[in-house]
Order: C-alpha cells, then structure tokens, then sequence
C-alpha cells in the first residue's frame, strides 16, 4: 500500500504584525473625506488572510475620519449572482455588521458611469457604491489564475468586474482572456479617473498565506504601483518541491482558495481554450477531495481535477457553479472529475492512470490545498530527490494516508 512521509518546505516569511495597526495608518494618511459622507467599502470573494480584521480596520478609520461606512459586495457573478448570495459568501468570512461594525448593503443592481467605457462596452458600477460619496477597494494583489500580463489579480479588476457586477463581469468575461488582458486595465484607468474610487487598499501575502503587505494607495497612483506590488507576490508565491509528479492529491478546493478553487500557478494547468498550458509543474493525475465549507457549493474550477470524491460531489451547487463559470466563458473548468466511492479508490484509480510504474517508484504528493504548500505527504521517489534540499526537512515517518474506511486522515 501507498505510503507517503510528511515533510516541511520552508519559505521566506515577511509578516505584519499589526495587521489592524497598518490598515488604519495606511487609510487615515491617504484618504481624505467631508464629515458625514457615504463612503462604499467594496469587498470582494477572496480568501484573504485577516480579511475581516483589515476591513474592520478601514472602517474605523472611516469613522475617525467623520466618514459614514458601508460594506458593498465586489465580485462580479459570485454568490450565484445574487444579493442573498454574495451577502452570505461575506458572511462567510467574517465581514459581516457585527463584526466589522457598519451595514453590508448587497444589492446586485448597476448604474452605467457617464463617458467612462470603452467604445460600445459601457462602464458599470454598483448603484450603492456610485449614489455614495465615495468608494473603498480593498483586494489582494497575486498572480491570476488564468493568465499572466501586467495586471493580474487586485485592485484594477475589482475596479471593473468587481464593481460592475454580474451585467460587467459577463461584458468582459465574453472576449475571454483577451478581455481581461486589453480591456480590463483601459476600463479601469476610466473608472479610476472618474473621481468615484477615493482609495485603493491593496494587500500581499506571503508564501504561508499570511498578510505581509497592507498598502493604501490613491487612485491616481494604482495603474503604477499595482504591477510593482504584483512582482513582490509572485516572489513570494509558495510552489510544489518538484516539477514532475504522477499524482498530485489535493485535500480541498474552494473559492475562499482561489477563484478557480485550485491555483493554477501551483498545479500548473488552466485549461482554457487557445491558452498555452504552463510548462511546469508537469503532473499527470489530480485528485480533488472536498469542497470547503466557504465555498458554499461553488465548485467552479474541478475541472482541473481528474478524479474527486463521492464526498465532494454531495456539496455542489450546480446553480452556483453554473453561473460563475458561463459568466467566465471558461466552461472546461467546470467539467465534472470522474467520481471515486473514496479518496483511496480515486488514488488508486490516479496512480492507474498515471503509470505503469515500477515498485516504490511512483511520484506523489499530499497536500492539503494550493494555498498551504509548506507541509506536505510524499512518496518515497520524491523524497529521495529533495531530501538533502535546503529548506526542506522530514517531520515524520512514512505512514499510510487513509482510515479503515478509505478516508484520507487530517493533516
């Protein structure tokens, strides 16, 4: 039977350590507001760390400022798009009125912003965020999940597919990833120029999934320092200790995860049409096991899987799923893994479509999901290949990874 040995890669690990403390001298120094306005916080539906604390922090400092708070749902079609869903996928990290302390005003309605579009394409923003008196963007700044360009993941596309909505995030979704690349960043240099964004709060995580980088910055300043933020993620991206595997298991996927539930810089596919594939990591089978809890049934992105569980096709929401992903226009992503009665059954369904292979020379990795890649279970062929590696260390022995009942047993 498959036995697989627990190892620790270590990472370089600039922390915050006043998460609260940053956020709010960041917003209080570069914002500047008139008592008693209506300022909008657009949060959107990543999982980022300290989320609900950095945006308690923003509206405190709104407070301080004379400022009136609230929070407005920033993520295009997520949630189902619905109000009631994309109220509950905040919720869902912890940015909800009690505990950030000002209303969450979900709504799922528009207004079209004067002049500010592309030809043919108008300019949409949430119609709370655009009757306020002025708008929050508080987002992640990382390497995209389905291509690589000047602008990835951050404040620029909130900006646009956040704000607007499900009607803009379908707009740009249609041209595929050309619109995301072309018109994405020309749209936000308008949105941004319209004088509605008061402030972007931009934030950078380290390769453990900590907060290391809490930024506030003008609007007249993101288009530029957006991409010098993005470098300082992608330095800090955590990756696989190996770039050929036959397996690769996953424990869990979900969109407080990524927006494609996996990663696609860690598994190394994309599995759009007319994109190239990632050179690297190169592996053969993927096995998926759950779907988090947060990601209430979205499982867009198991199509990059190969094989999942009977245990995580019960949790899908189809509906959600659906959504999302025709909204994104990347359907393959949304193909259904084959169905295995266990996550040892899928394993050994993996290890079969992956090989032959000769005795004790199959090359597998456990990890728990893309965003914790420091701990990990490997096979006896990848750890003879890194284990005199710097910053890699045994931390246990060679041990069987599943239950009576074929589970994988926790980490």
């Amino acid at each position: 039977m498959l036995r697989l040995t627990p190892i620790r890669q270590s990472f370089p690990r600039p922390v915050l350590t006043d998460v609260e403390g940053e956020a709010r001298a960041a917003v209080r120094t570069q914002l500047s507001i008139a008592a008693g306005a209506r300022i909008a916080i657009a949060v959107g539906s990543r999982g980022i760390a300290n989320l609900d604390r950095i945006v308690a922090a923003t509206v405190a400092s709104v407070r301080e400022l004379g400022g009136e708070p609230f929070i407005i749902p920033a993520m295009g079609s997520h949630g189902g798009a619905t109000a009631e869903g994309q109220r509950e996928v905040l919720a869902g990290y912890g940015v909800t009125e009690a505990r950030v302390g000002c209303p969450v005003v979900a709504s799922m309605e528009v207004a079209e912003l004067p002049g500010a579009g592309e030809p043919g394409l108008p300019a949409y923003m949430d119609r709370h965020a655009y009757e306020s008196d002025g708008v929050i963007l508080i987002n992640r700044i990382k390497p995209h999940t389905d291509f690589h360009d000047r602008y990835e993941s951050g404040l620029v596309k909130m900006a646009v597919i956040g704000l607007g909505k499900d009607v803009q995030a379908r707009q740009i979704h249609r041209f595929g990833v050309r619109g995301l690349v072309n018109l994405v960043p020309r749209m936000a240099a308008h949105i941004l120029a319209s004088g509605k964004v008061l402030l972007g709060l931009g934030v950078v995580e380290n390769a453990y999934d900590e907060t290391m980088v809490v930024e506030a910055i003008a609007p007249g300043r993101i288009m530029d320092r957006e991409p010098e933020l993005l470098a300082i993620a992608a330095a800090n991206m955590p990756r696989l200790p190996v770039d050929r595997l036959d397996v690769l298991i996953i424990d869990q996927m979900g969109k407080d995860i990524s927006g494609v539930g996996m990663d696609t810089n860690i598994i190394g596919r994309m599995h759009i049409r007319g994109q190239p594939e990632p050179a690297r990591p190169d592996i053969a089978m993927i096995v998926v096991g759950d779907l988090t809890d947060a990601s209430h049934g979205n499982a867009t992105g198991m199509g990059l899987a190969d094989i999942t569980t009977r245990r995580m096709f019960g949790k899908i929401d189809f509906a959600a799923t659906n959504v999302n992903v025709a909204t994104s226009g990347f359907l393959q992503r949304a193909k259904l893994p084959m169905v295995a009665e266990t996550d040892a059954e899928a394993v050994a369904w993996a290890l079969r479509g992956s090989g032959p292979h000769e005795p004790d020379a199959e090359r597998v990795v456990r990890i728990r999901d893309t965003l914790h890649v420091s701990e990990m279970y490997v096979s006896r062929a990848v750890l003879e290949e890194i284990r005199d590696r710097e910053g890699v260390e045994m931390v246990g022995e060679p041990t069987v990874c599943f239950d009576e009942g074929g589970k994988l047993r926790a980490f």
